[in-house]
Formats: C-alpha cells, structure tokens, sequence
C-alpha cells in the first residue's frame, strides 16, 4: 500500500542489529540479512506472445503481465481480482502464478523504476512501525540533495503509484519498488530491537497500573499476611470462631459467584446473525499464530487455516516464532506454505511470553482485523464470517468477538473428560450469558477477534501477564468496549496427563491472581471505569476461581471431621460447630450442583452429553484445582512471570476431519483460487 511517507536516513555500512526479527518472504523463513544469491533471482520468463491479446480494459497492475501470461489467464486474475475489490496481481500471486519477488520486478520495470535492495538503511525507532504499516519511506540522499521515495506497493497500492507518477514526472527518477515482504523482511530486522522494546514495554512505560510488571507482589501480599497473622493469633485464642468467620467471608464469595453461574444457565443461548456478507465487502483479516516448539502439531495447523472459507488475497497469517527454536524455524522451512502465510522471528527483549510475541507480530500485520490463534487450534472453517457478522450486528461499541472452544481429545483421559466438560460450562453457558448480560468477558486464550484500531489504541497485550487473555478482556471492559460471544467454535488439544494439566492450571490461576491485583489495586477508578455493577461480577469472575480453591479443602476437612467424629447429620453440641457444618454442607452441596448443572448444559448445548457421568468425579477433580491455587501463589512469589509451556501434539485421538466434513465450507471455500491454467507460470523463486 501507498501511503504517507515516513523519513529514512542513509547510512554507509550495514549495522547488525542485536535482535533478529524479521518476516519472511512468501512463507519462507530467510535469514536476518539474506545474502545476494540465485535463490532470490527470479527464472527466466516463458513468454506468450502468440496467444490471444489480453482485453484493453486490465488495470494497471495487471499490465506489466501482457505477453508473458496467457490473456484468459490474466482475464480470470481481473474477474476475480473486480469481485474480490483487490488488485491483480494479488490473485496471480495467491494462486501460485508468480511469486512476490517477480511481480515487483515485473511492476518496477513496467513504471520504469528500479528495485530498492534495502542495503545501508537506518531506521529511526519512532518510524520503524508506520513504514511497516504504510509500506513506503523516504530517504534523503545527502549528495543530490533530493528525497528518494521508495513503495512496497502492491494491488490496489499499485493503482495509487501509478496515479502518483502521471501526476508528477519528477518521480520515476527519485522513486523505487520493493516487495513488501523483503520490505518486512529487512526493516523488521534493522528496527528488531526498537521493536522488540515496544513490544515488552510499551505498555508498563504508558499505563504503568494496568501492567503486571507494575506489580510488586511483595508489597500487594504485605496487608494479606497481616490478615493472616491477625487470623492466626484469633484461630490461637477462639479456633472456632475464627474458622467460621473465615468460612463466612469466603463463602459469601463462593455463592455469590455460584449464583452467578446458575443464573447463566436460565439464559438462552444467543443466536448468531445470519452472515450477509459477500467476498468482496470482507476486510483483509490478519491472523496471528504464536508458536514454540511446535513441530508436531504444524502439519495440522497449516492444513487447518488453509481450510478457512476466506479469500486469500485478504488473509494475512503471521506464524510468530522464538529466535531459539530451530526446530519449528527448520520445520517451516521446509514446508511449501501459501503465500499469504508469514514467519515472523519474536525479539529476544523482555518476557518470553505468548502476549509479548503478539505485540511484536502485531507490527507487522496488515488487517483491520486481528484474531488469534493457538499451535494446535482447528478454527471452524466459516469462523471469520460469523466474527465480522457479529461485529457488524453488535454496532461500533463492541471490539472484540470471542469463539466458543471446544475440546477433541475429551473421550482420551479422566483429565481430559473433566476438561472437556469445564470448556462447555465455561464457553457454551457462562461467557454467552455475561455477553447478552453486557457484563466483562474474560476471554479465552485463543480464537479471539479484534478491531485492530481498538486493540492498538488500548496498548495491545500486556506481556508480563500469563493470562494475557482474561487481563486484556478486562482492559477492554474498562476502556468502555463490549466484548459478544459467537457459535463458531475452535477445536482445542486438552492435557491428558496430571502433570501436564497441573502445570497449565497453575499458569491460569497465577494469571487470575495478576489480573486480579493489577486491576483491584485501584478500587475507586475501577467501579469508576465499570460501575458498580459490573465491577463487582468482575470480582466474582477473577477472585471466584481462587477462593473455590481455597474453600473447597476447608469444607472436606468439616465434612470428614464430622463423619469421623460421628456428628454428621447429627444435633451438634454447640452453636458455632452447627454453624460451621450446616455452611460446608451448604458449600459443597451448591459447588457441586451448580458446577453439574452448568457443565450438564454446555455438554447438552456441544452435543457431547454423553460424557456428563465423569462430573460425578467432581470430589477428586477439585482438590487438584486446590493444589493448582496453592502452586500458583508460590509461583506468583517465587516467578511471577514465568510463562509454563504447554505441550502440545501429544494426544493420540485427535485428527483433523476431513475437508469435505460436517461444517467444512464448499471447495471454492477450502480452495478459493481456481485458475483456469495449471500454476506453471512464473513462479520465480521469492
């Protein structure tokens, strides 16, 4: 695209930048200074001078093409490039015809201007993210005194520099092409380290109280345990009434949030809109896939976001991967992916975290939209569809679309049964009733759908929070933006073994706790922010999962001690032990009803009802979320901002269905471009 340009500075040598970060070119993964080598030469050009001439009426970044393409075969890229409202030389590129790197040869050499190689640039910090964003920078050249103009103009883009050029004749001499993917590739890595600083800092250096590396535990903790001394010295002197005001205050919690959760079950589940939207009204979406030794599960991954029913030519993939994962970069390497996929490299700057490697590739993406998705996610084929549907039902006031997530490997282990059946309480029940309700969404860590203007303005991900997700959907709330629920789910892998459940749990409950300090720390701007009301259902929300966990161990242990002590169901001996029985009894009887309940429903709405029976487990699968609680306040102590990987690939009996399966698009949707000629043609090396 053509825009405002953004100044440039020569410089004599190339410096190596500390970081590498980079884009690579039609979903190769290049080294951080790729070096002049025949690979990037385009072959030589078989030309079609006999055929039939292609129809007057092509646009303009079409006609560098004539005579080397057959004319019916540029015909169809001008149908289908008028239908899609993109440029031509997009759809030829998307359809595998020509590569990125030719089109910009092809294109400089019709215009009469040079390719810019993009050597000896420097690039101030402030201007590194609106020329990745704009595609187009200036330099001044010190010894003629002039400014040299250079584009990474592409599609429509290429209309703009045309009308540039016939508008001032001066140009052509001072003006220079280059692809926008060598365009990432290069200034990406000269501007790694300002953008790495961005990407870890920015958030904490402009809203230092809404970040988590803000947060001094320490000093958060310190009126904790001074309660907890006070407790202890009051459980010394009066035991029993200590414990029960104890299990009070907590209990008022729990069953306030319980409540909450039971009245989510009478809600009807929302409706979604009917889509309405033709290819050629779809934005260009950008997709944002962070991976870390991810090898396994990329086969799938790749196939299933190739599978979306999405015009190419407007999807924008990055695959966001660590600098010290060589296996995935080596994995990626040798896959053939589409050219609307690209790798970009994360900066080795602040946390290693999912959130910070999202800031970094939300730099480099070209869409009005922004979703996210994991390494092992498979996305519902029309997902985008409904996202922009509901988007555009819901009205400007709302700035993200969350999609319902669904467990595959369910039937493969008790623990992954029990997440199965959370997964349905928690998105087919709980999240779309908060939505019609208008209440803070604490979104899911993946499939969700923004407005890119609206993420950018309220400082993107905080990446020193491990539950990036819930902390950003509160972020949201606070700022004013409505966060809706759709149908459209996402297929995600559940940990099978105990260990590797307990670590992730133990992530989300330290995540809970940040996003519950950070955003508690300031009570009165708080309800200020989201009233009242809605300030205390975030309460319940964020504090709910934690005083569960602490609750629960405190009414087995009543429960136990009275069946040992022969006084269960029995008249007790004094007021405070009846007090004390009759509130756990009360506690684990409405836990245990309510957590059925909404389980039993969003089961019944996933069609997965038959695995309800494993909630009849529910008394050995809470205390593991207890442990979970206790590991995570040590761990919020100890390493408060510790990202634990979750391994993924690991489940046996999850596949991806095939294409033409329950819910896949038509094959125009899984294979969008249909050329009328086999991809022979000018497929130089990018």
């Amino acid at each position: 695209m053509v825009g405002e340009p953004a100044p440039i500075r020569k410089r004599p040598e190339p410096v190596e930048p500390a970081t590498p970060l980079q884009a690579a070119p039609a979903g190769r993964v290049v080294p951080t200074h790729p070096p002049p080598s025949p690979r990037y030469a385009a072959p030589p050009v078989r030309r079609y001078a006999h055929l039939a001439p292609p129809s007057p009426a092509l646009p303009v970044e079409l006609a560098p093409f004539r005579g080397l393409l057959p004319a019916r075969l540029l015909d169809w890229a001008h149908r289908r490039a008028r239908a899609l409202r993109v440029g031509g030389d997009e759809v030829l590129i998307c359809s595998g015809h020509v590569s990125a790197e030719t089109a910009t040869r092809l294109s400089a050499h019709h215009f009469g201007l040079a390719t810019d190689p993009l050597t000896g640039v420097q690039v101030r910090a402030e201007d590194t993210p609106e020329i990745l964003r704009k595609g187009t920078f200036v330099a001044f050249d010190e010894d003629s005194g002039t400014l040299n103009y250079t584009f990474a103009a592409r599609g429509i883009g290429v209309r703009r520099l045309a009308a540039l050029l016939k508008r001032d004749d001066t140009l052509t001499a001072r003006a220079r092409l280059v692809s926008p993917e060598r365009l990432h590739a290069v200034i990406g890595s000269i501007g790694a380290r300002d953008i790495g600083r961005m990407a870890a800092y920015e958030l904490h250096t402009t809203r230092p109280h809404l970040s988590a590396a803000s947060l001094n535990v320490s000093r958060r903790l310190l009126p904790v345990l001074l309660l907890a001394m006070m407790t202890a010295i009051f459980a010394w002197l009066a035991p029993r009434a200590t414990f029960l005001c104890v299990e009070i205050l907590l209990s008022a919690i729990f069953l306030s949030g319980a409540v909450l959760k039971l009245g989510a079950c009478f809600i009807p589940a929302p409706r979604d809109v009917p889509l309405g939207l033709e290819d050629g009204a779809l934005p260009l979406y950008s997709l944002l896939v962070p991976l870390y030794r991810e090898v396994r599960v990329l086969p799938q991954l790749i196939e299933a976001l190739k599978r979306l029913d999405y015009p190419p030519e407007k999807l924008d993939i990055k695959l966001v991967i660590e600098p010290d994962d060589f296996a995935t970069r080596n994995r990626l390497r040798r896959m053939r992916l589409p050219p609307w996929f690209e790798v970009v490299t994360a900066p080795a700057i602040g946390p290693r975290t999912k959130p910070k490697a999202l800031n970094a590739a939300l730099c480099f993406a070209r869409g009005s939209y922004v979703a996210v998705f994991d390494a092992e996610d498979i996305p519902e084929p029309g997902q985008l569809r409904h996202a922009l549907a509901a988007f555009r039902a819901a009205g400007s006031s709302t700035a993200c679309v969350q999609a319902r997530l669904a467990i595959g490997n369910a039937d493969e282990s008790w623990i992954s049964a029990h997440f199965a059946a959370e997964y349905a309480g928690q998105f087919d029940v709980l999240l779309p009733a908060l939505a019609s309700l208008r209440l803070p969404i604490l979104l899911g860590g993946t499939s969700n759908h923004f407005r890119r203007d609206i993420l950018e303005a309220i400082g993107g991900w905080d990446p020193y929070n491990v539950t990036e997700d819930a902390d950003l959907g509160v972020r949201l709330a606070r700022a004013g933006w409505g966060t809706t629920v759709i149908s459209a789910s996402t297929d995600e892998e559940a940990p099978i073994t105990r260990r590797a459940w307990m670590r992730q749990r133990t992530r989300w409950m330290k995540g809970w706790a940040q996003t519950l300090l950070v955003h508690g720390s300031h009570p009165v701007e708080l309800v200020r922010d989201l009233g009242a009301g809605n300030a205390i259902a975030l309460g319940l929300l964020t504090a709910g999962p934690f005083v569960s966990a602490l609750l629960h161990p405190m009414c087995l242990a009543v429960l136990f001690a009275d069946i040992i002590s022969g006084v269960f169901l029995a008249p007790g001996s004094s007021l405070l032990g009846v007090a004390a029985s009759a509130l756990s009894y009360t506690n684990l009887v409405v836990g245990y009803l309510v957590a059925g309940i909404s389980c039993s429903l969003g089961l019944h709405r996933r069609g997965r009802l038959g695995l309800a029976p494993i909630l009849l487990s529910l008394l050995f699968y809470w205390p593991l979320i207890s442990l979970a609680a206790w590991r995570a306040i040590i761990e919020l102590v100890v390493r408060p901002h510790w990202w634990d990987k979750t391994e993924h690939g690991v489940s046996r009996r999850r596949r991806l269905r095939p294409a033409h399966g329950a819910g896949s698009g038509p094959d125009e949707a899984i294979r969008p471009v249909n050329p009328p000629l086999q991809r022979d043609h000018l497929r130089g090396s990018a």
